[in-house]
């Protein structure tokens, strides 16, 4: 079998179509043989408007879930994790290039996220503080952001993006994904499990809590310039960093770096 075919196979088992792993000028290769294993079609600047617009109208229903029932949606991502390891950890070896052990691993820290998050769903904790009236008090009381934008970079392709989403989703975010375009498969794979741990949380789980954009780093721009994304979560190279970086502060938002430099 060639890899085409098994990442075809692979793909259609974790919930994606046959028909998006074509007909498109994004062609993925895997590092393994060099061979040609998709071609998907890119999202163009104003379709990943409409899904960052989507993502903030999620937003607006998902920060009035109780932080623990949100803790409940990670751990299903954990147990639908669980139950694909290893098609998405042989995934991630065939698009990246990594030996087995590295893809499975990968996926286990995803796994480990979305249990160290479900503790944390239920640790939201603000602080009482006494003031100088008597019979009165101030209370902290932490509030959900908004959109998260993950940037993630090819040689984590799936860890990264569970490490911000997993933490994002129990405080009350939604997220919109620009995975590498080096590695867009999958990233479509982890859309696909999370909607189905999503199908099995409920109606209180909005359409668009996820979205995510397959294209070039234009996608990456119009999620990093967009009003309605407060944080940005990017990883990749120093270069990319001083880009993005300026970018936000130049519109207030909050960024949080991990560069190849730094």
């Amino acid at each position: 079998m060639t890899l085409a075919k098994e990442t075809a196979s692979l793909l259609e088992k974790l919930g994606v179509a046959k028909e998006a792993l074509s007909g498109g000028d994004l062609i993925v290769h895997s590092p393994v043989t060099g061979e040609q294993i998709a071609a998907l079609k890119q999202i163009s600047a104003a379709d990943a408007g409409k899904a960052i617009d989507a993502a903030h109208k999620a937003f607006q229903a998902w920060r009035l879930v109780p932080g623990p029932k949100r803790g409940e949606l990670v751990r299903l991502l954990g147990e639908e994790l669980r139950a694909h390891k290893d098609e998405l950890g042989r995934l991630v070896s065939i698009e990246v290039g990594k030996i087995p052990s590295e893809g499975l691993g990968e996926v286990q820290e995803m796994i480990d996220i979305c249990d160290f998050a479900v503790g944390l769903s239920r640790q939201l904790y603000g602080l009482t503080i006494a003031t100088e009236r008597p019979g009165h008090r101030m209370m902290e009381t932490w509030h959900p952001l908004g959109v998260v934008g993950v940037i993630s970079a090819f040689n984590f392709p799936v860890a990264v993006w569970s490490w911000n989403a997993a933490l994002a989703f129990v405080c009350g975010d939604v997220v919109v994904w620009k995975p590498s375009e080096k590695t867009p498969l999958t990233a479509l794979a982890c859309e696909a499990i999370f909607k189905r741990a999503a199908r099995r949380f409920g109606a209180d789980a909005p359409t668009g809590l996820l979205q995510v954009l397959i294209g070039d780093r234009v996608a990456g721009e119009v999620l990093v310039d967009h009003p309605k994304v407060p944080l940005v979560s990017a990883t990749g190279s120093t270069r990319m960093g001083r880009e993005v970086g300026p970018r936000l502060a130049k519109r207030f938002a909050r960024a949080v770096l991990e560069l190849g430099g730094n």
